[in-house]
């Protein structure tokens, strides 16, 4: 953090010069034709609904409410009555990170990886046991990971779609709007993994800053562990892999929380300083302007000689197939976006037409207004982008995986599907006020061709700048990595040619690296010009809308957002598709983008959400969740005496304890041996062999003596008590008449034996010099056991023999009780 404080601290005052060269001389960019809107889920949540989660603590499934609030964040409660009195969650889960999986092959095949050398065969169970067929697991590399199920197959493709929306917003956690901090913050952390050997593009940058520089100490921190730790885990492979996973997870948080602390002081410190240099900055701008300008043409004199045979051999003939590979996928995709948004629009119409006028209006403009935050119905969109595939390519150009590029494009599709509802309402409601009846559906196909064609404008203009930008973040970093062995020995020496005042807002490496940009920037263009030219993909030419263009439509864009169920009273909070709960703190009522719909008559299993807007209603069969209701019951009852599953530990001791266990033996001492034995811990070397065959080493021994109270012959149970008690037990078992009547003929002939007693001490003899068992269930082990099968296993009951008589009648071992001293 020290390393990063001190880049980070130079990429402030270089990113505070940038923003207000910005201001100062204004950017001559496109311009959005569809309006924007400002906070579209004020007052909404995402999605609420029941499923199962898995309890470490005690290793069962117990049914939780799940809330997904306009936070994204994915908050547990004990049950929804909870919710609804607005209690605290018990669980809060930050998405970011992590991935969102549906079936424990995926899982053991990223469990696999976690710890080196050690992997699970083919077909071998993972640690935990899914109650149903439908798993949703929340993996993330270094922090705690989630389990949950459900019923169907169907909530499980709901659910993996709010889990997978969640995770998509959470990792886009830099804020656009931060025009100093996120640039400032993002290229201390490129220059922070350059300076460590990693220039190609990253996957965890994933979360709000602390998120990620946690990630980021983590990516130096978890494979020096792993080496240290991994290695040190006892028990069986499965057990090791989870042991490593709270050991990971302990680690991560201890991170996490100084890392909190630490980035929220550095803020505040450059923070406390931006007045000042933002008041250098305008009085000095020409100056400084002039000197980066001649410090710039010296470093590229340097630079271009080198750049240009990289750019022609390695670089040029790749860019045509990299953008290739990028087009396709990202151009179906938002093709898809506005089919989707058409087929709203046709819903609408129908309605109009089919004589649903204003009353039922609000009710289809209230779906419409959450279409871009609705995870299942733009799931269609969002798997169109995933196909994109950079296979080839990843290695020559270092690209660790496609999910970077993929998880942007998704968030400029939900973009432009936001822009294109809110200005079809806005427009709608425009030309509505004031209009007959009859003249809505010719309204709403004017409005609806209109919006689609700045669509068509906005998305070609959205895609060609995501194709700049994925482009540079391929080629820059990889020209950066080639160029850097020969270039930044000589870059020093142009530091003196800047002034010392000058020299907090002019870094000689930033300016290298826009020497490179700048000279393979051409090509780049070149490229996506030529790609809209062949009009394969849609691509048009860029929007260049001057503000008063269009002055009703950007005077729109400065209205709220329509609230259509109380302009036209159309809603039943208790009907509506879209679902109504109880919100936070100021008791409004939230609307809900993802709905739960309950049918009349019909029970709901669990709270669970059966089904979402627009697709068919098919509710559960009542036989089929009784079943599945008593199959956890039975797995409940069955769990009930297993061993708890141990918590992520929180301390260093509790770490160490995971990595070194402590395991108990009882010996047996004679009183001879007692005062040769000392208390104590001892260093030693051994091998202990477990119950399960793992060889552990044994470095330490503690020794403990006790002494355990033995019983006289006078305590022991005689055999007419021994009679007693079967005749009472049997009088109520009529099925077991015919073996008390053995035992009692039995017993009294052997009483009359002279030698009983004396065979009986002669027996006690022996099991007192004996071991006792220290298990509890070897003490009410059921049956007379001779001293050779003490030793024996006795988690099986065996038939007992009448050894007094000689003869071997067997008696019911389970009605026959002897205590053993």
């Amino acid at each position: 953090m020290k390393e990063f404080s001190d880049v980070y601290e130079q990429q402030y005052a270089v990113a505070l010069f940038n923003s207000v060269r910005y201001e100062i001389e204004g950017g001559g960019g496109t311009q959005s034709q569809l309006l924007h809107r400002q906070d579209p889920l004020a007052g909404r949540t995402i999605f609420s609904g029941s499923l199962f989660q898995y309890l470490e603590e005690n290793r069962k499934w117990r049914n939780r409410f799940v809330s997904v609030p306009n936070t994204y964040s994915f908050d547990l409660y004990e049950s929804k009555t909870a919710h609804d009195r607005e209690l605290h969650p018990k669980v809060t889960i930050s998405c970011a990170g992590y991935k969102a999986l549906t079936s424990m092959e995926e899982y053991l095949e990223l469990m696999n990886t976690s710890l080196p050398g050690i992997k699970a065969r083919v077909g071998s169970h993972p640690f935990i046991k899914c109650a149903t067929q439908f798993p949703l697991i929340l993996w993330h590399p270094y922090a705690r990971h989630h389990y949950f199920c459900v019923t169907t197959e169907k909530e499980q493709k709901k659910w993996h779609a709010v889990l997978q929306d969640c995770v998509r917003h959470c990792n886009n956690g830099l804020s656009e709007d931060s025009t100093v901090e996120t640039p400032a913050f993002t290229d201390a952390v490129r220059r922070h993994r350059q300076k460590k050997g990693h220039y190609g593009t990253w996957d965890m940058m994933c979360g709000a800053p602390p998120q990620i520089l946690a990630n980021l100490v983590m990516e130096t921190l978890h494979p020096e562990l792993r080496n240290v730790i991994g290695p040190r885990l006892k028990g069986k492979m499965q057990q090791r892999q989870r042991n490593w996973m709270l050991v990971s997870d302990a680690v991560y948080r201890q991170v996490l929380s100084q890392t909190k602390s630490q980035y929220g002081a550095l803020v505040d410190a450059c923070e406390a300083q931006r007045v000042q240099l933002d008041a250098r900055l305008r009085t000095d701008m020409d100056q400084i302007i002039t000197s980066k300008e001649h410090v710039s043409s010296k470093i590229r004199a340097l630079v271009l000689p080198k750049t240009e045979p990289l750019l022609r051999t390695s670089v040029q003939p790749y860019i045509s197939s990299i953008l290739e590979a990028l087009m396709e996928p990202t151009s179906r995709g938002f093709s898809e976006v506005r089919e989707v948004f058409f087929r709203e629009l046709v819903e609408i119409s129908k309605n109009s037409l089919n004589g649903g006028g204003k009353d039922k209006m609000g009710d289809h403009m209230e779906r419409l207004s959450m279409l871009a935050f609705h995870p299942v119905k733009m799931q269609s969109c969002y798997e169109q982008v995933e196909q994109l595939n950079l296979e080839g390519l990843q290695q020559r150009f270092d690209v660790g995986s496609p999910s970077v590029f993929v998880s942007r494009a998704q968030i400029l599709m939900r973009e432009q599907m936001d822009n294109a509802v809110y200005t079809f309402e806005q427009l709608l409601h425009q030309c509505l006020e004031g209009k007959e009846e009859d003249d809505m559906c010719k309204t709403i196909q004017r409005c609806q061709d209109r919006v689609l064609k700045k669509y068509d404008y906005d998305s070609s203009t959205v895609r060609k700048k995501f194709f700049r930008e994925a482009l540079l973040q391929i080629i820059i970093p990889y020209m950066l990595q080639q160029l850097s062995p020969s270039c930044s020995p000589e870059l020093p020496r142009f530091k003196e040619l800047i002034f010392e005042d000058f020299s907090r807002f002019l870094l000689v490496e930033n300016m290298f690296e826009e020497v490179v940009l700048h000279s393979v920037t051409k090509d780049i263009m070149m490229a996506v010009k030529e790609a809209a030219v062949q009009r394969r993909h849609n691509l048009y030419r860029d929007s260049m809308v001057l503000t008063n263009s269009d002055p009703n439509l950007h005077l729109l864009g400065e209205n709220a957002s329509v609230d259509w169920a109380t302009k036209f009273g159309g809603e039943d909070p208790d009907s509506s598709v879209i679902g109504m709960i109880e919100g936070g703190g100021s008791g409004n009522r939230r609307r809900q983008v993802v709905s739960m719909i309950q049918l009349d008559g019909v029970p709901l299993p669990y709270e669970s959400c059966l089904e979402v807007p627009g697709v068919e209603i098919i509710p559960e069969e009542d036989g089929e969740v009784f079943d599945k209701n008593m199959e956890y019951q039975e797995e409940d009852e069955e769990n009930e005496d297993l061993p708890k599953e141990p918590k992520s530990p929180d301390s260093v001791t509790q770490i160490r304890d995971l990595i070194n266990p402590i395991v108990e033996m009882v010996l047996p001492v004679s009183e001879e041996e007692q005062s040769d034995v000392t208390k104590g811990t001892q260093p030693t070397r051994g091998i202990l062999t477990s119950e399960g065959g793992v060889q552990e080493e044994v470095t330490h021994v503690t020794t403990i003596v006790e002494d355990v109270p033995r019983r006289s012959l006078r305590d022991k149970t005689s055999p007419h008590a021994i009679l007693r008690q079967l005749v009472g037990s049997k009088k109520e078992k009529a099925d077991k008449e015919a073996a008390i009547k053995n035992a009692t003929e039995e017993i009294p002939l052997a009483a009359q034996d002279d030698g009983l007693i004396a065979e009986v001490s002669a027996g006690e003899s022996d099991l007192e010099s004996t071991p006792l068992p220290t298990d509890s269930s070897s003490r009410e082990d059921s049956g007379f056991q001779s001293p050779t099968n003490v030793e024996a296993d006795e988690s099986e009951p065996r038939p007992i023999t009448n050894g007094l008589s000689g003869e071997d009648k067997i008696i019911d071992p389970v009605d026959v009780e002897l205590i053993l001293a």
